[in-house]
C-alpha cells in the first residue's frame, strides 16, 4: 500500500504538460514580429553593465583581454541561447523555460523552474529600478536622495533600505501601466529606446578608434610604474600586473569571462513571447541569436573602444566610459554617455517586467498558481492580473530594500533554467516518435494500472523491439528513436545531471589543487564523457524543426557544466535564500499546485476515452496524431508556420 502510494505520487510530481503544437490560437495577441524579439533581447541583455562592466573586469581581472572575456563569455551564453531557440522552434508557447521543463522532465521540475524565475524577474526588476533611480537622481545632483534621506529616513540596517525609494515605484508603476496597456506599444517604447542604447554605443566605438590608441594594449610595467610629470597617476604594482595585452595572465581572463557572462542573461525573456508572435517557429530562433550576436559585438565593441582610450589600470570602476572621454579631452560626450545610460536601464527594466507576469500566467493557466492570475484582459490582450500583481510586488520590493544581497538569487534562478533546458534539449532530441508514447505521458490516475498492462500487453506489436543490453546501448540496432534508446539517454542524462553538481561542487571548492581532489575530478569527468559517448551513439530523432542544436549531445553537456560550475560559485548566504524561496513555493505546489493541476484533471477526466482509443489504435482504428507526438514530431507544416513577418 505505501509502494503503491509513494508510486502514485511519483506519477504526479513527475507527470508531464501535453501540448497541441498544431494549434494556432491563442488568448493573447498575436502582433509581435522578428525585430521586435530582437529589439525586446538586446534591450534586456545590452542593459547598463555595458557602462560599467567593461571598465571593472578591465581594471580587476582581464586588462585589453577583456575583449576575450567577452568573446568566452559569448560563447557560453550562445549554449544555453541555441538549446533555447530549438524549443522555441519545436513548442511556440508562452512559458520559456518553466514550459520547457514541463513537456519534457514534468511538473515539479517545471514549478521550481518557473518560481525561481519569478523571483529573478522580481529582484531584477527591482534593482533595475533603484539603479534608474540613482543614476537619473545622480544627474540632477541627488536632490531625490537627500529630500528623502531628511523626511523619510528607515532606520533598519540590514534589513530594510537607507531611505525608501519613491521614484522607482513611480518609475515601476509607469511601465506596468504600459504594459498593461498592450504588449505592441510596449514592443514600440523598447524599440525606441534600444536604438537610441545602440547609437550611444555606436559613438563611444567610434570614439575610442579616432580617440584611441594601440600603444595602451602594449604597456611596460616598468614605465608605468616609474611615469612622472604634474598630472601622472602611478599605479600600484598589483594594479598593473604584468603589462602587455593579457595583464593578469589567462587565469585573469577566465575570471572576466565568469563575470562576463551575466552580462549575456536576458535573452531568455524571447522565449516568453511563444504565444504573442506572428511566426513563432521561425521567429523565436532568430530573435534569440541575432540578440546574442548584437550584444557580442556592442560589449566586445565598447571594451576595446575604452582599453584603446586609456589604460587599463586607470580606468574607474564605476563610470569608466565618462572618465575615459575626460581622459581624451571629450568632456561632453558624458552627456551622450547619460543618454545612453538611461536609455539601456530603461530597456533592461522592461525586460524584467515584460516576461515576469507571462511566466505568472502559464503557471496560473495550469493550476500550479492560484487561477485568479490567469485572466485575460479581451481588449488589449495582456495578462492584465498578473502584470498587476507583479508590478505591485516588484514596486513593494524597490520602495522598501536595497536589494544587493539579493541579487545574487537572479543567478540562481537564471542558471537553473538554463541547465533544464540544456537537459531537456538532450533528453527529447532522443525520445521515440510512436502512438503509444501517448499514454506513459499522461499523468497519474486511477486507472492508469489498467493502461499500464494495456501498454505491456501490446508491446510486442510495436516494430523492432530491443532488449537492454549493453551491447544494444552501445550500438543500437535502430536508425530512428526508440523506446530503449530514449530510456538509455534519460537515464543516461539523470546520472550526468549528478555527477555534473558534484564535479562543479568538487571544482569550487578551495582545495581544488589538492591530489584527491584533482584524482577524483578526474575520475568523475571520465564518467561523465563515457556518458556523454554512450548517449551520442543513440539514433536521434530526424523530425524537420525551423532550428536545431548543433553538435549534440556535445554542447548541451558543456552549457551544463558552465551553467552548474557559476551556481556553485554563488555564496552560502545566497544559497540558504535560495532554500528559504523554494520552501516558500513547495507549501504553495503542495497544498495548492498539486491538486488543482490542469493536467491531473484532464487526465483523470479524460483517462477512460484515452484508454478506448489506445486499444483502438492497436487494432488498427487510429485516426488523429496525439498532442504529444505532434510536439515532439514538431510538423513544421502548422498553420502557424503559414504566416510571415511584416
Amino acid at each position: 500500500m505505501f509502494l503503491k502510494t509513494l508510486k502514485d505520487l511519483g506519477r504526479q510530481l513527475l507527470r508531464v504538460k501535453v501540448v497541441d503544437c498544431s494549434a494556432t490560437e491563442s488568448r493573447l495577441a498575436r502582433c509581435l514580429n522578428t525585430f521586435d524579439l530582437v529589439a525586446l533581447g538586446v534591450g534586456s541583455t545590452l542593459g547598463a553593465g555595458v557602462y560599467v562592466l567593461a571598465g571593472a573586469v578591465a581594471r580587476e581581472n582581464s586588462g585589453p583581454a577583456i575583449v576575450l572575456s567577452f568573446l568566452i563569455a559569448a560563447l557560453a551564453s550562445v549554449m544555453a541561447g541555441l538549446c533555447y531557440a530549438e524549443f522555441g522552434a519545436r513548442v511556440p508557447k508562452t512559458g520559456s523555460a518553466y514550459l520547457y521543463s514541463y513537456v519534457t522532465v514534468g511538473e515539479l521540475w517545471a514549478f521550481i523552474t518557473g518560481w525561481n524565475l519569478i523571483l529573478s524577474y522580481i529582484i531584477g526588476t527591482s534593482s533595475v529600478a533603484r539603479a534608474w533611480s540613482a543614476t537619473f537622481d545622480g544627474l540632477i545632483g541627488k536632490h531625490i536622495e537627500i529630500f528623502c534621506r531628511q523626511h523619510m529616513a528607515i532606520n533598519a540596517p540590514g534589513v530594510l533600505a537607507e531611505y525608501p525609494d519613491m521614484f522607482a515605484v513611480l518609475i515601476i508603476i509607469t511601465l506596468t501601466g504600459l504594459l498593461a496597456f498592450g504588449v505592441k506599444e510596449s514592443a514600440m517604447v523598447n524599440k525606441v529606446f534600444t536604438c537610441v542604447n545602440v547609437l550611444v554605443l555606436l559613438f563611444v566605438v567610434v570614439s575610442g578608434l579616432v580617440k584611441g590608441s594601440l600603444n595602451n594594449w602594449s604597456i611596460d610595467p616598468a614605465e608605468a610604474l616609474n611615469a612622472t610629470g604634474a598630472n601622472v597617476t602611478v599605479p600600484k604594482p598589483e594594479e598593473v600586473g604584468e603589462g602587455g595585452f593579457m595583464p593578469f595572465g589567462f587565469s585573469g581572463v577566465l575570471a572576466g569571462a565568469a563575470t562576463c557572462f551575466y552580462a549575456f542573461v536576458g535573452f531568455d525573456c524571447i522565449a516568453t513571447t511563444g504565444e504573442e508572435v506572428k511566426n513563432p517557429q521561425r521567429a523565436i530562433p532568430i530573435g534569440i541569436v541575432a540578440s546574442l550576436l548584437i550584444c557580442f559585438l556592442a560589449y566586445f565593441g565598447v571594451s576595446a573602444a575604452l582599453t584603446m582610450m586609456m589604460p587599463y589600470y586607470l580606468l574607474d570602476k564605476n563610470s569608466p566610459l565618462p572618465v575615459a572621454f575626460t581622459y581624451v579631452g571629450w568632456d561632453g560626450a558624458t552627456y551622450a554617455v547619460a543618454v545612453g545610460s538611461l536609455c539601456a536601464l530603461s530597456t533592461s527594466l522592461l525586460g524584467s517586467m515584460f516576461p515576469m507576469p507571462r511566466v505568472i500566467w502559464a503557471m496560473a493557466e495550469d493550476g500550479l498558481l492560484f487561477k485568479f492570475l490567469a485572466k485575460i484582459n479581451p481588449k488589449s490582450k495582456t495578462p492584465i492580473i498578473a502584470t498587476l500583481t507583479s508590478g505591485l510586488v516588484a514596486a513593494v520590493m524597490a520602495f522598501l530594500f536595497d536589494l544587493k544581497d539579493l541579487v545574487d538569487l537572479m543567478s540562481i534562478g537564471t542558471l537553473l533554467a538554463y541547465t533544464l533546458v540544456a537537459a531537456c534539449v538532450l533528453v527529447l532530441r532522443y525520445q521515440p516518435e510512436q502512438p503509444s508514447a501517448v499514454l506513459p505521458y499522461q499523468a497519474a490516475s486511477q486507472e492508469e494500472a489498467e493502461a499500464d498492462s494495456i501498454l505491456e500487453s501490446n508491446t510486442r506489436m510495436l516494430p523492432l523491439q530491443e532488449h537492454f543490453t549493453l551491447r544494444n546501448a552501445l550500438f543500437p540496432k535502430n536508425t530512428e528513436p526508440s523506446r530503449l534508446s530514449g530510456s538509455v539517454v534519460n537515464i543516461c542524462t539523470s546520472v550526468l545531471g549528478l555527477l555534473v553538481c558534484v564535479f562543479c561542487m568538487i571544482a569550487a571548492r578551495d582545495t581544488l589543487l589538492e591530489i584527491w581532489s584533482l584524482v577524483l575530478l578526474g575520475i568523475l569527468a571520465l564518467v561523465c564523457l563515457i556518458i556523454t559517448v554512450v548517449i551520442g551513439r543513440q539514433p536521434q530523432s530526424k523530425t524537420k524543426l525551423s532550428f536545431k542544436v548543433p553538435l549534440l549531445p556535445v554542447l548541451p553537456v558543456v552549457s551544463m557544466f558552465i551553467n552548474v560550475y557559476l551556481m556553485m560559485q554563488l555564496g552560502r548566504g545566497t544559497w540558504v535564500r535560495f532554500v528559504i524561496w523554494m520552501v516558500l513555493g513547495f507549501v504553495i505546489y503542495f497544498s495548492y499546485g498539486i491538486w488543482n493541476s490542469t493536467e491531473a484533471a484532464l487526465a483523470k477526466s479524460n483517462t477512460n476515452a484515452d484508454i478506448a482509443s489506445f486499444k483502438d489504435m492497436m487494432n488498427g482504428h487510429a485516426s488523429a496524431m496525439p498532442e504529444k507526438e505532434a510536439f515532439l514530431s514538431g510538423d513544421p507544416d502548422t498553420p502557424g508556420e503559414e504566416d510571415s513577418d511584416p
